[in-house]
């Protein structure tokens, strides 16, 4: 078995925590891809069937925030449960701050794109692909859902009350969140003949 000089720590165990990590991601990444395509079945742009639930929930759906085994056993959300939700579980950030390769298959990061005031949410949109032409998920209030630019969102609501690009934000997944995730592997460190027991 090959040491890592500078930390003390066995190759092979590194080697076989990442494998975990990056399974654990892959697997993560297929089951928020599986809801998008389940959603774009139910209530896509060019043929939804299923129209009874907003984009709140179309949102939070995707990212595996309601307790539902399906889009159609998930309850609708409103704006005021939406802005609870957010506060929650989520932290903003500046536009700025969003990464410039980012894929949520490949990702355990999870962002989303607000519009309106946060504690009276109008819209939430899913980052998915920041590569892509249309890097937004979402379900619109009149054209089902479907990936959109920024241009093609805001489309949507612009004049509304005023409403303006100054009315985006965008916010980013805490570590935890509601649901904290499982603690997915341990890790051994040999130093000085004692072994001690972290978790990853």
């Amino acid at each position: 078995m090959y040491m890592n000089q500078n930390r003390g720590m066995p190759v092979a165990v590194i080697a076989e925590s990442s494998n975990q990590i990056s399974a654990q991601i892959d697997n993560e990444g297929l089951v928020v891809s599986d809801r998008i395509e389940e959603v774009m079945m139910m209530c896509g742009r060019s043929h939804g069937i299923y129209e009874q639930i907003g984009n709140f929930a179309i949102a939070l759906y995707v990212l595996g925030f309601l307790d539902a085994e399906d889009i159609m056993a998930a309850d609708d959300i409103e704006a005021d449960e939406a802005a609870d939700l957010l506060t929650e579980n989520f932290a903003e950030i500046k536009e700025k701050d969003l990464p410039l390769n980012y894929s949520i298959k490949e990702s355990k990061e999870r962002y989303l794109l607000v519009i309106g005031d946060p504690l009276f949410p109008l819209h939430f949109a899913v980052l998915t692909d920041t590569q892509s032409q249309r890097p937004y998920f979402s379900k619109l209030r009149f054209f089902g859902s479907g990936f959109d630019r920024l241009q093609e969102l805001m489309s949507d609501f612009l004049g509304e009350d005023g409403l303006g690009y100054q009315d985006v934000r965008y916010f980013k997944k805490k570590l935890y969140g509601s649901k904290p995730q499982e603690l997915s592997a341990n890790i051994y460190i040999v130093r000085d003949d004692v072994q001690q027991l972290l978790v990853a």
